[in-house]
């Protein structure tokens, strides 16, 4: 495919490629729920039964990037739609399982399709929408991604309850087939492939290998006392270096790294990385504020907790027009005021007015982040080269699954240390108040920083212009 001045999206197509964000979010947040419901098919223990989930997250962590360079390689069309068939194929057998083992290698399997889904629609959106309408089209993504992650626990509540939880896995199933068949109906048809380098397999390796050690080291996943997560850092950071030098001597490397020193694509993957971090602290953090400090059930708490999903979902869209409006530049830089405004909001207003204080700020803190993401991917995917968009997509999605991933370990880190006890139901209200508001002080200034990059990026442009 190719981009053109006169080539418009139809509403199949971005139909399609909403639907394909929707279906990545769906295999995260479905599961979640079917863990209580799994443990009593498959009597395990609570480390072996979260690799249900694990799986689906590790496998589209590694094979992201390469994802996108196949898109790249092959057509985004062509890739998109074997990554839907893997997808869809994946999740039947996942609702066939008979055994925990063959669920989980199950995930594994539609992670890779995940991954799929999740880098091409934005290379996609690139080929066949306007750039004044990239705002909007990266906003309606960032939307379905977050409609994905508030639906999930409750779609599959309702269907596991009737039909049991291969009846979640099975919907997801439909739901992949239903999209493959609209896609090959609704994505226009990619150009004659043209002479093309070959896959940089042994980049591929090294950097699925880099990227499952520090996953795998985030989440300490599987891994008991004396030994941590923290142990695999050190192999993490040495199949990165070897990474790097394969990439630099490379005829044709799987991430070329003249790409990530373009200012509006390497300042844009670290803001990535820095704003998914802390807006893990959301969910890492709240939970323990709202049932320890403020004593709320757990009923209340998850409805809290599902404000942030839910304004995210409403906010996506319009983030995207405000973007188209603004232009990247100030709307990357409000988006980023705002979500600074709401981490204070955050720190001090739950502790003066409890929950609706907390509700006040996420629905104040939400749309800046949707807006910085509209922004943010608008402007990278704008700057990617044609041969090279399906590559940086991936990046995207892989730069903020990295700050997910980080910010689940380093939030949690944090506000245990702050806390002062790891027994966070013992210890008192207060404490456990005064390491929520620095947690989220913490976020702000964190959020503050990628501002600063984001200015020194735009000064630094224009002194080269």
């Amino acid at each position: 495919m190719q981009s053109g001045p006169h080539r418009t999206a139809t509403p199949a197509t971005l139909i399609t490629l909403a639907g394909a964000t929707l279906l990545a979010s769906l295999g995260i947040s479905i599961a979640t729920i079917a863990l209580p419901t799994l443990a009593l098919s498959f009597p395990s223990t609570l480390a072996e039964l979260q690799w249900v989930i694990l799986a689906y997250l590790l496998s589209m962590t590694v094979t992201i990037v390469s994802a996108g360079r196949f898109g790249d390689l092959y057509g985004h069309r062509r890739v998109l739609l074997a990554g839907m068939a893997v997808f869809a194929l994946a999740s039947a057998l996942c609702a066939a399982s008979p055994n925990l083992g063959l669920l989980i290698a199950a995930r594994a399997l539609q992670g890779v399709g995940g991954a799929i889904i999740t880098a091409l629609p934005m290379s996609i959106a690139r080929d066949v929408v306007r750039e004044d309408r990239m705002g909007a089209a990266m906003g309606l993504l960032a939307a379905m991604s977050a409609v994905g992650t508030a639906l999930g626990p409750s779609l599959g509540g309702i269907v596991m309850a009737s039909l049991g939880w291969q009846a979640a896995f099975g919907l997801l199933g439909l739901g992949g087939a239903a999209i493959l068949l609209l896609a090959l109906r609704a994505l226009p048809a990619s150009l004659p492939p043209m002479p093309r380098p070959q896959m940089d397999w042994a980049g591929a390796m090294l950097l699925s290998l880099t990227l499952g050690l520090y996953a795998l080291a985030a989440t300490g996943a599987g891994l008991a006392a004396p030994w941590n997560g923290a142990v695999l850092l050190v192999p993490a950071a040495v199949a990165l270096f070897a990474f790097i030098r394969v990439q630099q001597r490379s005829p044709h490397p799987l991430v070329p790294l003249a790409l990530l020193r373009d200012r509006a694509i390497g300042v844009g993957l670290g803001m990535n990385v820095l704003l998914g971090t802390v807006m893990m602290s959301t969910l890492v953090v709240g939970p323990f504020f709202l049932s320890f400090a403020l004593g709320l059930d757990g009923t209340l708490t998850g409805l809290v907790m599902a404000v942030g999903p839910a304004t995210a979902a409403l906010a996506g869209a319009p983030a995207g027009r405000i973007v188209d409006r603004l232009g990247t530049g100030r709307g990357l830089l409000l988006g980023l005021a705002e979500t600074i405004v709401g981490f204070l909001l955050l720190a001090f207003l739950p502790r003066w007015t409890g929950m609706a204080g907390y509700v006040g700020a996420l629905i104040v803190l939400t749309p800046g982040f949707q807006l910085f993401l509209a922004a943010n991917n608008a402007a990278v995917m704008v700057a990617a080269p044609a041969a090279q968009r399906g590559v940086l997509s991936g990046l995207l999605g892989l730069s903020r699954n990295l700050g997910l991933l980080t910010g689940a370990s380093l939030m949690a880190t944090i506000f245990t240390a702050l806390v002062g006890t790891g027994q966070i139901a013992q210890a008192a209200p207060a404490s456990i108040g005064t390491a929520f508001t620095a947690s989220f002080l913490i976020s702000a200034g964190l959020v503050a920083l990628a501002m600063a990059l984001a200015l020194l990026g735009r000064r630094r442009v224009a002194v080269a212009s």
